[in-house]
């Protein structure tokens, strides 16, 4: 469980156990995701942005992880797993870390490839480039990769991550540092998106897909069980109607599922919501008019 990660009353995150590089076969791999996890989310919209539902097959967890960790709601029908950690031991018999999602499966090899998560979208971007759908977007432009990797780096440090820094705080210290960089950092991102559609420009890239998932979980987990509670998303216009913008598109909307999302965070970290009640807010319509173009 998570607890094992807090170290000094900070979350450190484990690192990623699998590695290995894909390549361009399609059929071969079977990605494996929560639809509650923003790592995982992100898989999935790149996934469907690129065309590649045909190439790479998905299977999705049940969004109550126990000590046993993820479980499949039916034996997946392809790797014959109920639960995922059978996948990590089955490739890698003295793993004793979380069993993390997204991971991606090799059909061929029955073994783990990947659960490092920060690349498996940038492969799929740019390994499987033989796979992509025609017409399919470029989204990660190798003009723009130094700055969209300067955006993704501190998004994920103080934003994507920094949540989870200071929900799991165990210091007061270690929580409002995390606290008011998540803030810091939102409001950065609010001046940005004052000048520009998305991060980038008129397009949407690689930076957007990294940080669409926080904000999607914001109001709903984030504010309240992981106390970033300054502001919520619908107080920033520019960031509400940026993230509405891009839930209009249907790999952003169609892979958000609010109700996978708030039963995971508040129904699996005892340590943070010991009752495990998860709340009937917040009303917010994600399908409101944006105004961004």
């Amino acid at each position: 469980m998570v607890t094992d990660e807090i170290k000094g009353g900070a979350f450190v995150r484990q690192p990623n156990r699998f590695t290995d590089p894909l390549t361009a076969e399609a059929g071969r791999y079977r990605l494996l995701v929560s639809l509650a996890c923003p790592w995982a989310h992100r898989t999935l919209i790149v996934r469907r942005l690129l065309g590649l539902e045909d190439a790479i097959s998905v299977g999705v967890v049940d969004p109550i992880r126990d000590e046993r960790g993820w479980r499949f709601p039916q034996a997946d029908p392809v790797t014959g797993a109920t639960y995922l950690s059978e996948l990590y031991l089955a490739s890698d018999p003295s793993f004793t870390g979380r069993y993390t999602v997204p991971c991606v499966w090799d059909t061929q090899d029955r073994r783990l490839t990947t659960n490092d998560f920060p690349n498996i979208t940038l492969e799929f971007e740019t390994t499987l480039a033989p796979l992509h759908a025609e017409g399919a977007p470029d989204l990660y432009p190798a003009a723009l990769r130094p700055e969209i990797d300067e955006i993704n780096d501190l998004v994920y440090r103080t934003l994507n991550n920094g949540v989870y820094r200071a929900g799991f705080a165990t210091e007061q210290y270690v929580y409002e540092e995390a606290a008011r960089g998540v803030f810091a950092t939102l409001d950065v991102l609010e001046e940005r998106l004052a000048t520009r559609r998305y991060l980038l420009g008129d397009a949407v890239t690689e930076a957007d897909v990294r940080l669409y998932p926080t904000l999607a979980r914001f109001d709903a987990a984030y504010h309240g069980h992981f106390k970033c509670n300054l502001r919520r998303l619908v107080d920033y216009p520019n960031l509400w109607g940026y993230a509405r913008d891009l839930y209009a598109i249907p790999a952003f909307g169609e892979t958000t599922d609010f109700d996978h999302i708030k039963r995971h965070y508040y129904g699996t970290h005892p340590h943070v919501n010991p009752t495990g009640i998860v709340p009937i807010g917040p009303l917010t319509d994600w399908t409101e008019p944006h105004d961004r173009a």
